[in-house]
């Protein structure tokens, strides 16, 4: 058999599974290349810096797993559309045929789409690494909603297209939504009061992520990890976490302990009455404590006598800490206190709790067998029984 006929036959058979051929030849294609290009994207990302390189690596890291389906489905796609133009599996008039193209296009929307949403969340973890680097304060809570309205706005857009490119018209269903959203607003209020305190806590920021705040009224606080559309997540101090819807923050006040400036140290300090005399000697002791304590903030600060109590004197002591950590607050007001005391003693008074005295009057003892002074002495003189008693024996 000569060369010629060793051709004829192969061309034979390449006509008998020619669209075989070019089916597998073109899923073959697609997945090589669509592996080969995941592979090269991936190790071009590797090499930038997420730092240094915020958006480049951002969006390439994004891309690799998006573009390697994005290849697989065109390939596919081409090769449907080999058999439909070829007649031999699918025909030009079927069902499929004609779903075919609005598929594509549908599938390479959904790629695009996620895609982007790789490639916003890689950026915003870049964002805030370069912040961390550089030693400057970006606000997560302002990153996180900057985000989710970029993924919300993403995925709206690709709904939109995918609704069109499936035959649906964009004006009617905008204004069907103008007309439905009432009803849906009415069946779903309490979501829409979520949603609605969701944005205003992204607006108004009244707390971010990782700060504790107080709700008032209830027993709900707790350091803020997660703020959602829905709810936010607290941990309380017991390690516990909770989720607190966001419509509360819309109706209830919040106390943002974490923001506090300083703490304050409110207490009172009970004195004798008998110590009357050294009240403004201890006073004054104690103001000049408190005016050069390293702890104390010296722009205001109140240590008075403030009411006769019903068993004791009152000083009120009022001040504020510099610093606003706990072990700080309460080591500065254990030094105050135990130096207040300090001062106290030295005058020669002493703190008093909730007790009460009585006076005695003092009776001179007489010798032995004598009647005291001032004690009648029929009162020492034995008395008769009364008629009627007993003797004891």
């Amino acid at each position: 058999m000569n060369f010629q006929a060793i051709l004829q036959q192969m061309m034979s058979i390449y006509q008998q599974w020619e669209s075989a051929i070019l089916v597998f030849a073109a899923v073959l294609g697609a997945l090589v290349t669509g592996t080969v290009l995941r592979i090269l994207l991936a190790r071009v990302a590797a090499r930038l810096h997420p730092v240094r390189h915020v958006w480049a690596h951002g969006l390439l890291s994004g891309a690799s797993l998006p573009v390697q389906t994005l290849i697989w489905v065109l390939g596919i796609a081409l090769a449907a559309e080999m058999l439909v133009q070829r007649g031999t599996v699918l025909s030009k008039d079927s069902l499929l045929a004609h779903g075919l193209a609005p598929t594509r296009t549908v599938l390479v929307i959904l790629v695009a789409m996620w895609f982007l949403l790789r490639a916003v969340n890689q950026i915003q973890s870049n964002l805030l690494g370069r912040a961390q680097a550089r030693g400057r304060e970006l606000d997560p809570t302002a990153a996180d909603a900057i985000g989710k309205l970029t993924k919300a706005s993403i995925v709206i857009t690709a709904i939109l297209m995918v609704m069109q490119a499936l035959g649906f018209s964009i004006a009617g269903l905008l204004a069907f939504g103008g007309m439905g959203g009432i009803a849906v607003g009415f069946a779903a209020q309490s979501l829409v009061a979520n949603l609605l305190g969701g944005l205003t806590i992204f607006a108004s920021r009244p707390f971010k992520v990782g700060e504790y705040i107080i709700i008032p009224g209830t027993d709900l606080m707790g350091g803020v990890e997660h703020i959602g559309w829905r709810a936010t997540r607290l941990i309380g101090f017991d390690c516990k976490p909770f989720y607190v819807p966001n419509a509360m923050f819309n109706t209830q006040p919040v106390i943002n302990h974490t923001r506090m400036t300083s703490r304050r140290i409110m207490e009172d300090i009970h004195l004798r009455y008998a110590d009357i005399d050294a009240v403004p000697a201890i006073l004054e002791a104690g103001r000049a404590l408190l005016n050069t304590h390293p702890g104390i903030k010296h722009d205001f600060f109140a240590f008075n006598f403030s009411s006769c109590g019903g068993y004791s004197l009152k000083l009120s002591l009022y001040a504020f800490t510099v610093s606003t950590d706990y072990n700080d607050y309460m080591n500065v007001q254990e030094d105050v206190l135990l130096k207040l005391a300090d001062i106290i003693r030295r005058q020669g008074a002493r703190m008093t709790g909730p007790v009460s005295s009585v006076e005695m009057p003092q009776l001179q003892v007489p010798p032995s067998g004598a009647a005291p002074a001032d004690v009648p002495a029929g009162l020492l003189t034995p008395q008769p029984l009364p008629p009627g008693l007993p003797p004891i024996a």
